[in-house]
């Protein structure tokens, strides 16, 4: 299997894990744990996990240089972006934020061609729009699975804050993954947003009572550790180490559908023609944004 595949399945994966992840966080905050102790939660776990992880592999010295830019990663991928969709997902619901992940990919097509000059294919771009396009079809025709959103408006907008958050971090760290193995870099990455937002988290980390966390509530908080920050993050750098950044962005198409197939999976939710139709949409948006052009022929 080549590495551009595997590439592939790791988005695949991440996505999937982002589209359970829309509904399972949302299922433990706030009555369990607050939005901004969730993220301390998460930056300690991922932090650990980098960092054992980092001690099998060759060890690498980050150059002076570098630091910068690794800073401005850390804010825009583990500090803002995390804050303010977990933010917004107690204010706001599961479909909304399912809704506006899904300008994620414009965003980062646009910045890609300003800022590292990445061609961008008419594929490509059919693919983006078209996957777009079935995106909306499945948001705006799913069931909605929450009703617990006391401030929609601000969350849609910190939805927003995200999406633009993460947009840049996947087009910043994308050089550094050209010089660094991404354990080096997802270890010092989470360490710098850990401290970067601990004046933000501590509060309501502190405020957790472990104790009256059911089994359940327990193994969402697992599964957002592991699942939606240590390996999404993985699977999303070793995706951005073989594709390109409009590439590895078009997955975020994909967690609507995912978040669907979930819900009628669990009985929450059943087909119509229209979901079976965006479904479709979606997977030949991704199907054109992630196949690799034809090498030009010479005459």
């Amino acid at each position: 299997m080549s590495k551009r595949t595997l590439a592939i399945l790791a988005c695949l994966g991440a996505t999937t894990i982002y589209g359970l992840n829309h509904t399972i966080a949302k299922g433990v905050m706030p009555t369990y744990i607050k939005p901004f102790g969730f993220i301390m939660v998460r930056l300690l776990g991922a932090s650990f996990l980098f960092w054992m992880c980092s001690f099998f592999i060759p060890k690498q010295k980050i150059e002076r240089k570098d630091w910068g830019r690794l800073f401005v990663c850390a804010l825009t991928g583990m500090g803002i972006n995390m804050l303010t969709f977990f933010k917004g997902l107690e204010l706001s619901t599961p479909i909304n934020s399912a809704v506006l992940i899904t300008i994620v990919p414009i965003l980062v097509v646009v910045m890609s061609a300003i800022f590292i000059k990445e061609n961008v294919t008419m594929q490509k771009g059919l693919g983006i729009v078209l996957g777009l396009v079935g995106a909306l079809f499945l948001i705006l025709y799913g069931a909605e699975l929450r009703q617990d959103a006391p401030n929609i408006p601000l969350g849609n907008i910190l939805f927003v804050v995200n999406a633009v958050s993460f947009g840049t971090y996947l087009i910043l760290i994308k050089k550094l993954l050209e010089k660094y193995h991404m354990f080096t870099l997802l270890k010092w990455l989470f360490t710098i947003g850990l401290v970067l937002c601990f004046p933000v988290t501590i509060a309501e980390f502190n405020q957790i009572q472990w104790g009256t966390i059911p089994a359940s509530g327990i193994g969402s908080i697992v599964f957002v550790i592991i699942g939606t920050t240590f390996l999404t993050y993985l699977f999303n750098v070793f995706g951005l180490s073989q594709l390109k950044a409009s590439t590895v962005s078009a997955f975020s198409y994909a967690q609507p559908l995912i978040g669907i197939l979930f819900a009628v999976a669990t009985g929450k939710d059943s087909l119509t023609l229209v979901k079976v139709v965006g479904t479709l949409m979606v997977i030949v948006g991704l199907y054109l944004a992630t196949k690799k052009p034809r090498p030009k022929q010479l005459t």
